[in-house]
């Protein structure tokens, strides 16, 4: 459980997606963040170039969701909604 005065879960899932979102935009698409549950599980939606990209749930598994579980441990798995 965090700390008080610790940043929440989604906090820092939003930061993280802040600093993906470029490279997503870079391609043509985007990325918004829907939530994230308590068992860590976080719901984003691709936009733009990403939607029906077949290489879209390639950046989804072996890119957003490789950063977020780096840098937030709690974090289980992105998924596409």
């Amino acid at each position: 459980m965090a700390a008080v005065g610790d940043k929440s879960l989604k906090a820092r899932v939003q930061e993280v997606l802040a600093l993906i979102r470029p490279a997503v935009q870079m391609d043509g698409g985007d990325l918004e963040f829907v939530g994230v549950d308590d068992d860590g599980i976080v719901s984003v939606r691709l936009h733009g170039a990403c939607v029906g990209c077949p290489s879209s749930a390639m950046t989804l598994k072996m890119g957003i969701e490789r950063h977020l579980r780096e840098k937030i441990p709690e974090v289980r798995e992105v998924i596409c909604v």
